[in-house]
C-alpha cells in the first residue's frame, strides 16, 4: 500500500507524536509498504517527506507546540492527485488549516477509494485544555465524519476523544522498538553509581507537568542516610532549568548531575544504568512512551506519576505509581524501592514482561488491522 502519515507539526521535533509517526512509519516500510510523511517544514532526506505548511509556536496542554498557518488547498490537491494514497493516517486532534484540508481534499478526489484513519493522542492537563479540545471538536465535526476509523493511544485517551470529539476509537498503544532498546542497552558500557550508590534517573522536558521539581522535593524529604545511598541524574532541558538548579542548591542532596539533552541513540544506555527510573508527570499524558523505553532498556524499576496515561502503561500497582504532588507519599514510594532490593527485582521482572505488549511489531499489526489489511 501507499500510506500517508499526516502530522500538523514537523517530524523533526523529538516529541511523542513525532516518535509515534516515525516508529510506525519505519515498521510499515519494513513491512513492504510505501510511506510518505505529510507535515510542515522538515530537513530530513532519509524518508519521503512532503513539507506543505509553515508553523507558529503556541502553548497548549502544558506544552510548547507549533500549529500550521493556512495551507494551500491547491498544493494539497496536486500532491494527492499525483500520489493517490491507499491510506491517509492523520494524527489528531488536528488543525482545520492543514490536516483537515488534507482529509477534505482526499475525500473529494478519491471518494471512498482511500481509507482515512486517525489516531487521537492527547489528554488534558487542565479544564481550559479540555474546553479548548471540545471547541476544536465542534469546529472539526464535519471533517471528522469523513474518517473511516479512529484509534486512541490509551483507554483514557479514547474516553476523552469520545467526550470532546464525539468519536469512537479503538485503543491501539504507541509503538516502541522494544527489541532495539534492549539490544542497545545490552551493548552499552555501563556507568553505575559511584561507590555502589543506587542511580535514580529522570528524563523529560523541564516543564511543570513533568514533575521534575516534585522529584527533587521528594528526594530531599528522604532521611539523610538514604540520600547518601543515591546518585541522581536528571536529563532534559526546558524553561524550569533555573528553578531546578535552585531547588537542588537548597536541598540536602549531594550527588546530582544534570546531563542536559539525551540524544535518541543514548537513551537506552541512560535508562539501563538506572536502578530507579522516575517519571513523575502530574497530568496531561495520554500515554507514556518514555516509560516503555525505560522498561525496554532494562531499568531496574520504573516509578511513574499516577496520571491516567501513565497508568495505562505502568499498571495500577501502587508500588510503581505515585501522586507526585504529595511529597510525603512520593518519598515513601522512593524509600520502599531504595531499601528493598527484592521488591525492585520483583517489579523489574513484571515490567520486563509487561513492556512486550508495546513492541512495534505487535502494535504495528494492530494498526494494519485498522487500515483494513
Amino acid at each position: 500500500m501507499k500510506i500517508a502519515l499526516v502530522l500538523d507539526d514537523s517530524i523533526d521535533r523529538p516529541d511523542g507524536v513525532q516518535q509515534y509517526v516515525l516508529t510506525l512509519g519505519a515498521f510499515l516500510s519494513r513491512s513492504g509498504h510505501e510511506v510518505h510523511y505529510l507535515c510542515s517544514t522538515s530537513a530530513r532526506s532519509d524518508v519521503t517527506v512532503h513539507s506543505l505548511a509553515r508553523n507558529v509556536g503556541v502553548t497548549f496542554n502544558g506544552n510548547g507546540l507549533r500549529i500550521p498557518l493556512p495551507t494551500s488547498r491547491r498544493a494539497i490537491r496536486e500532491l494527492l492527485d499525483q500520489e493517490r494514497y491507499d491510506v491517509i493516517h492523520v494524527q489528531t486532534p488536528h488543525s482545520p488549516l492543514f490536516a483537515a484540508r488534507v482529509v477534505d481534499e482526499a475525500r473529494k478526489l478519491q471518494a471512498r477509494s482511500v481509507r482515512i484513519v486517525g489516531t487521537f493522542h492527547i489528554l488534558p492537563d487542565s479544564r481550559l485544555s479540555e474546553l479548548g479540545t471540545h471547541a476544536l471538536g465542534r469546529v472539526l465535526a464535519r471533517n471528522l465524519r469523513r474518517f473511516d476509523a479512529f484509534m486512541a493511544v490509551s483507554e483514557p485517551a479514547a474516553e476523552f476523544a469520545a467526550r470532546t470529539f464525539g468519536i469512537s476509537a479503538t485503543v491501539v498503544p504507541c509503538p516502541v522498538e522494544v527489541t532495539r532498546f534492549a539490544a542497545e542497552a545490552a551493548a552499552r558500557d555501563p556507568e553505575p553509581g559511584e561507590d555502589g550508590r543506587l542511580v535514580v534517573a529522570f528524563l523529560g522536558r523541564l516543564v511543570e507537568r513533568k514533575g521534575v521539581l516534585e522529584l527533587v522535593h521528594a528526594l530531599d524529604a528522604l532521611p539523610v542516610e538514604l540520600q547518601e545511598r543515591l546518585e541522581v541524574r536528571i536529563g532534559g532541558r526546558g524553561p524550569l532549568m533555573g528553578d531546578l538548579e535552585a531547588a537542588i542548591e537548597v536541598s540536602a542532596l549531594s550527588r546530582v548531575s544534570l546531563p542536559g539533552f539525551v540524544a535518541e541513540e543514548d537513551k537506552a544506555a541512560y535508562f539501563a544504568d538506572a536502578d530507579i527510573a522516575v517519571f513523575p508527570a502530574t497530568g496531561g499524558e495520554s500515554f507514556g512512551i518514555v516509560l516503555v523505553e525505560a522498561m525496554a532498556s532494562g531499568a531496574g524499576v520504573v516509578l511513574a506519576g499516577a496520571n491516567p496515561g501513565y497508568l495505562s502503561v505502568i499498571g495500577d500497582d501502587p508500588r510503581v505509581s505515585v501522586d507526585a504532588r504529595d511529597s510525603n507519599a512520593f518519598a515513601a514510594a522512593l524509600r520502599l524501592l531504595i531499601e528493598d532490593s527484592a521488591v525492585r527485582e520483583e517489579l523489574h521482572a513484571e515490567q520486563a514482561e509487561r513492556v512486550q505488549r508495546f513492541d512495534v511489531e505487535r502494535v504495528g499489526a494492530q494498526v494494519l488491522e485498522v487500515y483494513g489489511v
